[in-house]
């Protein structure tokens, strides 16, 4: 391989690796600013990890809607069986009617960046592993 072709291929892979940096550096402000925004907005009616008007979020990505059994789901909602991802977690906060007829949210956020933030902060909150009892 000719030594320009070398050269080529090595600031290549540093573009990459500082692309990716970037990448890294953007989510982290859209995370903290999707914090913002859910102490905000959402706050009010729900909670990381407890139920208040609406269901506790922790663990939201990836679970079945209207699936926490210690929560008071709507029917529409728990009879979805729409599983929450990413992109249907920002169609929830564009227009949960429009997304699950008949559900009891009644708030969105105008705002698409907004959503983008809430739903990136929201994919951080994973679930907490089962802590086993104490032994006796």
């Amino acid at each position: 391989m000719a030594s320009g072709e070398m050269r080529g291929l090595w600031t290549a892979a540093l573009a990459a690796s500082l692309l990716g940096v970037a990448c890294s550096h953007a989510s982290a402000q859209s995370v903290e600013r999707g914090r913002a925004v859910y102490q905000e907005h959402c706050a009010g009616c729900h909670s990381v990890d407890a139920h208040r008007e609406g269901p506790a979020h922790r663990g939201v990505v990836g679970r079945r809607a209207g699936a926490l059994k210690d929560f008071d789901y709507s029917p529409a909602l728990r009879d979805s069986k729409l599983l929450w991802t990413r992109a249907t977690l920002r169609a929830w906060l564009t227009d949960p009617e429009a997304l699950i007829p008949g559900q009891a949210m009644d708030y969105h956020l105008d705002d698409a960046q907004e959503r983008e933030d809430v739903v990136a902060y929201l994919a951080t909150l994973r679930r907490l592993a089962a802590v086993p009892p104490p032994a006796p």
